[in-house]
């Protein structure tokens, strides 16, 4: 594995964090290109031109600002999504991470794949020059919520505000705390003590109308799994992929970053 220098900071739960968070990014990685449309109507978005070896990788572009949204294709695996962290330097940020307590899964150097305490998967990726955050109905995307049984909750988000530098802030649900992105930032970080025994992340779009925002999904191929009146609803994707639509206003007009 391909390791940068040793950093003040990098001990878990010791300083202030190393690593400077540039953008961040969500993948939707599913077992085929079935979710792809409807994740386009969704985000107002249009698919670009595929990537990788297999034509595995593709960008939702919104129509101002940067990419913050990504598709991939894992043939025989479950849906999933998936952040990747965009920094300066890949190797430090290794070291920051695996001194917090994460594992690293494959590293080819400006690309590693990492995997939390709790075991959530994400990846730690070269910055490049991402700044302006779009907004309209690509900002209506704009949160991964990390899920995470019980048990292992404390020692997670702390991971997590260390490696970003996010401040934690209380939600006024029990089950939820708030990690506060940095300025720019087209997603935050919300982190859910859950009932499973498997961490995993999930998107959360805001809107104004909850109600109507579903019926759209649903007429673009999304099904309803639970309602939580006045608050979120809960759907799957074409794919079987779960996310939640929530009441919450959206991103404003594309701006610049920080």
């Amino acid at each position: 594995m391909r390791m940068g220098r040793i950093v003040p900071g990098s001990v878990p739960g010791v300083g202030v964090a190393v690593v400077r968070v540039r953008w961040v990014t969500g993948f939707l990685d599913s077992p085929s290109r079935v979710a792809e449309p409807f994740w386009e109507a969704v985000t107002g978005s249009r698919l670009s031109a595929r990537r990788g070896a297999a034509g595995e990788f593709a960008t939702l572009v919104p129509p101002a600002g940067d990419a913050y949204l990504r598709v991939q294709v894992l043939a025989g695996s479950p849906p999933r999504t998936h952040l990747d962290l965009h920094v300066d330097d890949v190797a430090e940020a290794v070291v920051e991470a695996v001194g917090r307590g994460a594992v690293v899964v494959f590293d080819e150097g400006d690309l590693v794949v990492v995997r939390s305490p709790a075991g959530v998967v994400f990846c730690l990726v070269s910055w490049r020059g991402e700044a302006r955050r779009p907004g309209g109905r690509g900002g209506g995307v704009d949160q991964l919520c990390v899920d995470v049984p019980s048990g292992l909750f404390e020692p997670e988000i702390e991971f997590w505000r260390g490696l970003t530098g996010w401040e934690r802030r209380p939600s006024d649900r029990p089950e939820f705390e708030h990690l506060e992105r940095g300025p720019g930032m087209p997603l935050k970080l919300l982190v859910q003590r859950v009932g499973s025994a498997v961490a995993g992340m999930h998107v959360d779009l805001a809107c104004t109308d909850v109600d109507a925002e579903v019926a759209r999904h649903v007429g673009w191929g999304a099904s309803v799994v639970r309602r939580v009146p006045g608050e979120w609803t809960t759907l799957r994707d074409p794919v079987g992929r779960e996310y939640c639509v929530t009441g919450r206003a959206p991103l404003p007009e594309s701006v610049g970053g920080a």
